[in-house]
């Protein structure tokens, strides 16, 4: 197994043919990273019972129904602030997505014309592009805070990387494209020494990572509902800390205090504008019910163990390229790989075509990322695992890119 070093890039003629119509194999996801699949028990069956029996809105009406759905959305609230620590459930607002989360807290700050931002080379498109619209619009600069080639970020350069200006430093939890932890904590320490605002970009860490969040001490910690927390596509959910002054992106009917045109002052309704995304919320409520049962620790242990049998699987191709941390407990369930003789999207085009294999090809929405592990245009093969995936669904990989590498180098 290679390490760090980005393959050349190949004919990928013989592996320009269709898909074969009857597969040996059935399906197998492992792309969790883009969203978990498949859902827990319960999941479908509460979003169905939602939408068959109870369908109203929210804060708009006195009738048993709207009641009921109120009652759902605030103790989905209250099992996800206790998952992340959240001590007042209030202070947790819902979102579509982890994108919605991120642009929330980045444009929830009143920018100015010289005003400075740190990140890492890291992060994803969901913070890359707002800070670009801000460097466009208003004039701010952005200090982007490089890593090693594995991926690991360094406080202290963090630390140097902080001026006068600064007006807060985002930084992912987790890599989306190498998987490895960034260390959240001694940045909140920095952060807080200095005074200065800590966004957390939990994309990839909140179900899959213990987190605790009052004990972090982050300002901001963004998050998406339908990953590793395992409920449906369009949900999300921002921790703001009590006493942080966060300016609302959105202003609309809230179902309280409708007799004022001022959006309401207090949490969450101050941020949760229009009508919520109850289906979804409802399936979010069945999935932490079933983390809550599972437990986080529970779920990193098992993921952990999917890593390292993975890593050490590729560690027998010496055709295979590994990138990030060389161990498991230093990232979470995200592999990128590469194969000399293969684009991206040939390999990932042949574990479909061979095994049944969904992965994702390509840069994943960080193309700083890539840059940093010098994978950049072309990027690479991304393999995420879940709480569903297992050691012989592992094999099963190992085995099919032993295929794939024996017929191309044979």
């Amino acid at each position: 197994m290679r390490t760090y070093t980005h393959s050349a890039r190949e004919t990928d003629a013989r592996v320009a043919q269709p898909l074969e119509s009857n597969m040996k194999f059935s399906e197998l996801y492992m792309d969790n990273a883009a969203t978990s699949f498949p859902k827990p028990p319960g999941v479908r069956e509460e979003i169905s019972a939602f939408t068959d029996t109870v369908g109203a809105s929210a804060g708009r009406g006195a009738y048993p129904k709207a009641q009921q759905t109120g009652s759902m959305i605030e103790e989905t609230r209250q099992r996800c602030a206790h998952l992340l620590g959240i001590p007042d459930a209030t202070q947790l607002v819902f979102t579509f997505n982890a994108s919605d989360s991120l642009n929330y807290a980045i444009h929830g700050i009143p920018w100015y014309p010289g005003d400075h931002a740190v990140i890492t080379m890291l992060e994803h498109n969901s913070v890359l592009r707002p800070m670009n619209h801000l460097i466009e619009r208003v004039g701010i600069t952005v200090t982007k805070v490089p890593c090693s080639p594995e991926g690991y970020l360094s406080v202290d350069d963090v630390a140097r990387a902080i001026t006068p200006k600064t007006k807060l430093v985002a930084v992912v939890h987790a890599s989306n494209v190498i998987g490895v932890l960034t260390p959240v904590e001694e940045i909140a320490h920095l952060c807080r020494t200095k005074g200065i605002p800590l966004l957390i970009d939990a994309a990839q860490s909140a179900g899959s990572v213990p987190i605790d969040c009052q004990a972090l001490g982050a300002d901001m910690v963004a998050f998406p509902g339908h990953k590793a927390l395992l409920g449906p596509q369009g949900t999300g959910g921002l921790y703001i800390r009590p006493g942080f002054d966060c300016v609302p992106l959105r202003q609309g009917g809230t179902g309280s205090i409708s007799e004022q045109e001022r959006q309401p002052d207090f949490y969450p309704d101050r941020f949760e504008a229009g009508s919520h995304n109850a289906h979804g919320l409802a399936g979010l409520h069945a999935a932490l019910g079933y983390l809550a049962a599972k437990g986080i620790r529970a779920v990193r242990k098992h993921e952990q163990e999917l890593t390292e049998y993975f890593l050490k699987g590729l560690a027998r191709f010496n055709e295979v390229i590994v990138y990030g941390p060389k161990s498991a407990e230093d990232r979470v369930a995200v592999v990128s790989i590469n194969a000399v003789g293969f684009t991206p999207s040939a390999l990932a085009e042949q574990l479909y075509r061979r095994g049944a294999i969904m992965t994702r090809s390509g840069i994943h929405c960080a193309p700083v990322a890539h840059q940093t592990i010098g994978t950049y245009p072309t990027g690479t093969v991304r393999f995420s695992f879940g709480i569903f995936n297992t050691i012989s669904q592992i094999d099963r990989v190992l085995q099919t890119l032993k295929g794939i590498l024996a017929q191309n180098h044979g």
